[in-house]
């Protein structure tokens, strides 16, 4: 299976924060056959190689941003609030998937024609004023397929860009996810020194709850989040697609070790592996192991991140689980 057809897996499946059974169970089929794993209380999913001190640990959480429904209205719409960071502006008028347990359900987000609109406002309709028609005519019919506590996400469209590029929802961060599976195979029959462990988490877009949970049972030397470099603008400085993976110094949640940035460099040079440093928005995973190991957030420059059009380039992507394989080994 190419990188591509990969990627258009693990982004298709919904998953939203607290709800990530789905892309869970995905990643035990697939590692299943040749790597031993558990799942925690929170739902974290863990793979654990080598024996011995807890060396490295690498994180890249499963959850997606999408929403919540929490009620229904007389006429059968889907009240909803958002989990994690969704600017109002990409709600209008959009498509979305409503999953329910019997299965997946079409709906969309109305939004008034410009014929009707006689006052003319373009101001942003706050998502609390916005609803889901699923075609439902009354509470009681839509109550026959959703119920409140089911959630909806963008739906999702794939396009492979120039050939080098992807664009879709929810590569922030099943990237991470695919990235995690593959350095898994390729390091599982080899000999480590000490313990590296692979944890897919839960719960980060609404407070790393998934690294949190982690932070009370592993002690780590190092701890890696693998997640998405918010790209590009003045803040991010010289970082572009397809130069390389990223390495991730400082944003709203910390500012990482110089010195683990600089040995990651090192070796990246070491090993050809063309390499950028920047600085970004956003927390990840990796802030919650700051009391207790040197941590650093490795990532991959994403363009429209948080929105139905993310875009990476494969490059990038390659290279970096090239890096992670890497410092498992050198590190």
């Amino acid at each position: 299976m190419s990188m591509i057809e990969k990627l258009k897996k693990f982004t298709q499946i919904p998953g939203i924060s607290g709800y990530e059974e789905r892309i869970r169970e995905e990643i035990i089929r697939e590692i299943k056959d040749f790597a031993d794993y558990k799942v925690d209380a929170i739902g974290n999913l863990i793979v654990e190689l080598g024996e011995g001190e807890e060396r490295i640990l690498f994180m890249a959480h499963m959850d997606e941003i999408g929403l919540l429904i929490t009620g229904i209205t007389d006429e059968g719409k889907l009240r909803f609030r958002k989990v994690g960071g969704i600017d109002d502006r990409l709600l209008y008028g959009r498509h979305v998937n409503v999953v329910t347990e019997k299965g997946i359900l079409d709906g969309v987000i109305g939004a008034t024609p410009p014929h009707l609109s006689l006052e003319r406002d373009k101001s942003v309709i706050p998502w609390y004023d916005l609803v889901i028609d699923i075609g439902a005519e009354s509470k009681e019919e839509a109550l026959e397929l959703v119920k409140p506590l089911d959630f909806a996400v963008f739906k999702k469209h794939f396009s492979v860009l120039n050939g080098k590029y992807v664009s879709t929802r929810g590569l922030d961060d099943r990237f991470g996810v695919v990235a995690l599976i593959e350095a898994i195979k390729d390091l599982v029959d080899h000999e480590l020194e000490g313990k590296v462990i692979f944890a897919f988490t839960v719960q980060e877009e609404v407070g790393l709850k998934g690294a949190k949970f982690l932070a009370n049972h592993y002690y780590p030397q190092y701890a890696f989040a693998i997640d998405s470099f918010a790209c590009c603008s003045p803040l991010t400085g010289d970082v572009k697609l397809g130069k390389g993976p990223v390495i991730r110094a400082v944003d709203n949640s910390a500012i990482y070790s110089r010195d683990l940035a600089r040995k990651v460099w090192s070796i990246a040079e070491k090993n050809g592996i063309e390499i950028q440093i920047g600085v970004t928005g956003g927390g990840t995973d990796a802030s919650a192991f700051q009391d207790r190991s040197k941590t650093l957030a490795l990532s991959v420059p994403i363009k429209y991140l948080h929105s139905e059009v993310e875009t990476l380039h494969l490059n990038d992507l390659e290279k970096l689980v090239k890096l992670i394989e890497a410092l498992a080994f050198e590190l």
